[in-house]
């Protein structure tokens, strides 16, 4: 009998901004439970799944940092973790009205809402096919939620970091400002970084290139593609250390 998926366990990236309607901020419920859904009919597919959410669609720490804000940088950074805190209750209770166990954890600790992170309980709450949301960055500032996650499926020891983003994987450049951009396949973490193309952040390229963990970069706009990519079906950009680049 085939495996409905290849993967034991993967680590999901969502961005803030995929908990808003197109152009606005904040948080539209509507969104949330979509993805939610998902990451729900994927989860029956047996895989263990870990989430690491972004906050920007609340704020940015950079929106602090420009021009003359009175607001520390640092305290900019902190700012941000918490508001991925709030996508993560968010996701939390979308996930549950779908009856799913989750667990949401986090790196700065807040025992009124949610576990602190600590490694060995992350993964017996996987272990138990429960889905574990990661918040609050890696609880220190000057560190993009990319890089968060990259550390997060090192931690977890999580086969393959998915990335789902606004375009269909991975282009030569920004397909929403050049139409004529190409979609690369597969690409290896080198011409990556050789290229400076927009995956990841550079410090998450290289623990991922250290470490040897693929990166599969996808377009969750289009329903059910979280699914397909944890099936291991042709979706989205591959990037890992086992490819040759194609287009």
């Amino acid at each position: 009998m085939t495996p409905a998926s290849p993967y034991h366990r993967i680590l999901l990236k969502l961005s803030g901004e995929s908990f808003a309607a197109a152009g606005q901020r904040g948080i539209a419920m509507q969104e949330v439970v979509e993805i939610a859904s998902q990451v729900q009919r994927a989860a029956q597919l047996g895989v263990q799944i870990a989430i690491v959410i972004g906050g920007g669609n609340i704020l940015r720490g950079a929106q602090f940092t420009a021009g003359n804000s009175s607001i520390q940088e640092a305290t900019a950074h902190y700012m941000g973790m918490l508001a991925t805190v709030i996508n993560g209750l968010a996701l939390q209770d979308a996930l549950e009205s779908l009856n799913c166990q989750t667990r949401l954890m986090t790196a700065i600790r807040m025992d009124g809402v949610a576990e602190p992170f600590i490694r060995r309980r992350a993964r017996r709450h996987l272990e138990k096919g429960r889905i574990v949301i990661l918040a609050g960055g890696t609880g220190a500032p000057f560190v993009t939620t990319d890089t968060a996650a990259a550390q997060k499926a090192l931690e977890v020891e999580a086969e393959i970091l998915m990335k789902a983003t606004r375009v269909d994987g991975v282009y030569s450049a920004d397909p929403e400002k050049d139409p004529s951009a190409t979609l690369f396949r597969q690409l290896s973490y080198k011409e990556v970084r050789d290229r400076n193309l927009r995956v990841m952040d550079p410090t998450a390229i290289a623990h991922c290139m250290e470490h040897d963990l693929p990166i599969l970069v996808f377009n969750y706009h289009t329903d059910g593609n979280i699914e397909r990519a944890v099936r291991g079906e042709d979706v989205g950009t591959l990037v890992s250390s086992k490819v040759t680049v194609s287009k």
